[in-house]
């Protein structure tokens, strides 16, 4: 089988997937035979009445911008630390502990400090979002930077490159997979905590009408929420991820 063929296989494969998880969706919900377990056009005629009676667009409005600012603050940081921590042994070792507690501190224990030091605030759920997603980005990019080849440096002071062009052309392109991957797998987690952090303590958001659907056992909204909360998910991974990541990585063999 050519690599051709593989690849077409594989986009049938995913152009099937949603249409099965449908059909499985709806005959659990025929067999269910409760209100618990709502079909998919229940859901859907849910979404279609919060968006014109409810307050569905600005609680998305809410989440997305607290996890756009969440996001590049903890790529911003997270990236410096991991490039300091990966070129200098001397700092990884200072600060390795550090990263590792980072990574093992239970999120809603973060999330609790930061609200009873910072009170309810956007700016203490933000800060929480950032405390936990800083050690996976620093990890990741510490990573990049130790797996740097030397014999490129090596090329690159051969032909006496400056510090940018040398960042430009030698040692960004190597560190973009390490990239990607932690905005990746950040994003994912970045979307999960925000909405966790609303529940706790917000005045708006996904994570907030979800917990007052809760306190109602509309089963009906809170699927409505969160098919929503995937449709744009699946928006931003193939309208903006997979995108750049084939702009960024299509000379690599795996990406053809």
């Amino acid at each position: 089988m050519t690599a051709e063929q593989r690849r077409r296989q594989r986009r049938q494969a995913e152009w099937l997937s949603i249409p099965l998880l449908l059909v499985v969706w709806t005959v659990a919900a025929l067999l269910a035979q409760d209100e618990t377990v709502p079909p998919p056009w229940i859901v859907v005629a849910e979404i279609t009445d919060q968006l014109v009676r409810g307050n569905l667009l600005a609680d998305f409005g809410a989440t997305l911008t607290r996890v756009a600012i969440a996001f590049v603050i903890a790529m911003g940081l997270g990236s410096m630390i991991g490039a300091l921590l990966g070129r200098f042994r001397r700092a990884d070792g200072l600060f390795a502990s550090w990263i590792v507690i980072g990574l093992n501190l239970p999120a809603i224990v973060v999330a609790i400090i930061c609200y009873i030091w910072m009170g309810l605030t956007e700016t203490a759920l933000i800060t929480a979002v950032v405390i936990n997603k800083v050690p996976l980005v620093a990890t990741t990019m510490r990573e990049g930077v130790r797996n740097l080849s030397a014999d490129y440096r090596e090329l690159a002071a051969v032909y006496r490159m400056s510090v940018w062009r040398r960042l430009r052309l030698v040692e960004v392109p190597q560190l973009m997979p390490y990239l990607l991957t932690a905005a990746r797998t950040g994003l994912s987690l970045i979307w999960k905590i925000v909405l966790v952090f609303e529940v706790l303590g917000s005045d708006g958001g996904v994570g907030f009408r979800i917990g007052i659907f809760f306190g109602f056992w509309d089963m009906a909204a809170i699927l409505a929420y969160t098919l929503t909360f995937i449709c744009v998910v699946f928006a931003v991974e193939y309208g903006a991820m997979r995108p750049l990541e084939r702009r960024v990585l299509g000379w690599r063999p795996a990406q053809r």
